[in-house]
């Protein structure tokens, strides 16, 4: 960031020249600064420093009546005349 007087001014990169330098920034990034990523003259992203919040991974039990995936009923089978295999074969023209 720059400062100017009390004012802090973050610095803002093109994305030609965010794609043609990228190492650059985020050297930058891992450094502490920041910066506005424009395209043309409208911005479109920010680009900071990663901050951990801690926990990365949460795991939660099972929601629901059904403790573990396999007690999970199967839907009943559809009820076709039709079979499938003959159908693939004769859209692949190999009979």
């Amino acid at each position: 960031m720059t400062y100017r007087d009390y004012l802090q001014v973050m610095k803002s990169v093109k994305i030609a020249e965010l794609k043609a330098r990228l190492s650059h920034y985020l050297r930058e990034v891992k450094r502490g600064h920041s910066f506005t990523v424009m395209d043309r003259q409208t911005p479109v992203a920010t680009v900071h420093p990663y901050e951990s919040s801690g926990e990365l991974l949460r795991i939660r039990g099972p929601v629901g009546k059904f403790a573990t995936p396999h007690e999970i009923p199967l839907p009943t089978p559809l009820k076709t005349k039709t079979d499938v295999v003959e159908l693939l074969l004769e859209e692949r023209g190999e009979r």
